[in-house]
């Protein structure tokens, strides 16, 4: 009787103490103190002194250490000017989306969209949120005498080809006689009348009255 009443209080102190070792052992095992030995991630894992390591899915590269874990954050890129959601997960924030539209002069416009500024000026809405544009090279006229239409960027011909004998514009395509003397055309060559604007005349034996 003595002997398992002695069993009994040695059984009621005894978890105690075991418990008491048993959190102590936990506490050493879960914390346990790696200065000048090595550093540990999020997950646990332990790194040696020297090694690269990165404490987290969200943190920068870090060097392990005596003095633990040197952390240093690099040179992240630039985000584009036109972004409007930012992943922040990881060492560097990322990009996640871009507008997909263009701002120019006041007014929105579509990505690749294009669209007219003034009737010599076409631009159009780039992915990247720029927008560019060209300005129409218009080609020479033939005609001396070229006029502009409303909402047109290039001159036209309304009379079609001609040019000028000394200061009478004369049509192309034929001889015209400017005087009793005189007779004129206006050159072609290659396909395109000259740049000069002037027709070639010649004169002939005039009839005496």
């Amino acid at each position: 009787m003595l002997a398992r009443h002695d069993g009994a209080a040695l059984g009621n102190e005894g978890p105690t103490s075991d418990v008491t070792l048993s959190l102590d052992s936990i506490d050493e095992y879960a914390y346990p103190d790696y200065r000048g030995k090595g550093c540990m991630d999020e997950s646990g894992f332990v790194f040696a002194i020297g090694e690269q390591f990165t404490p987290g899915p969200s943190t920068c590269p870090c060097l392990c250490t005596d003095e633990g874990p040197l952390c240093t954050k690099p040179e992240c890129p630039k985000l584009h000017p036109r972004c409007v959601r930012v992943d922040t997960s990881q060492c560097c924030p990322i990009c996640k989306e871009k507008k997909n539209y263009c701002e120019f002069r006041g007014k929105i416009y579509a990505s690749l969209e294009e669209f007219k500024v003034s009737p010599c000026e076409k631009c159009r809405c780039e992915p990247s949120g720029e927008v560019l544009c060209s300005v129409a090279a218009c080609p020479q006229t033939e005609c001396v005498d070229p006029e502009y239409e409303p909402d047109q960027c290039c001159p036209i011909c309304k009379t079609g080809p001609n040019c000028y004998a000394d200061t009478t514009v004369i049509p192309a395509g034929r001889e015209v006689k400017i005087d009793e003397c005189t007779i004129c055309y206006c050159t072609y060559e290659e396909g395109t009348w000259q740049i000069e604007r002037q027709a070639t005349c010649s004169k002939n034996e005039c009839q005496r009255s």
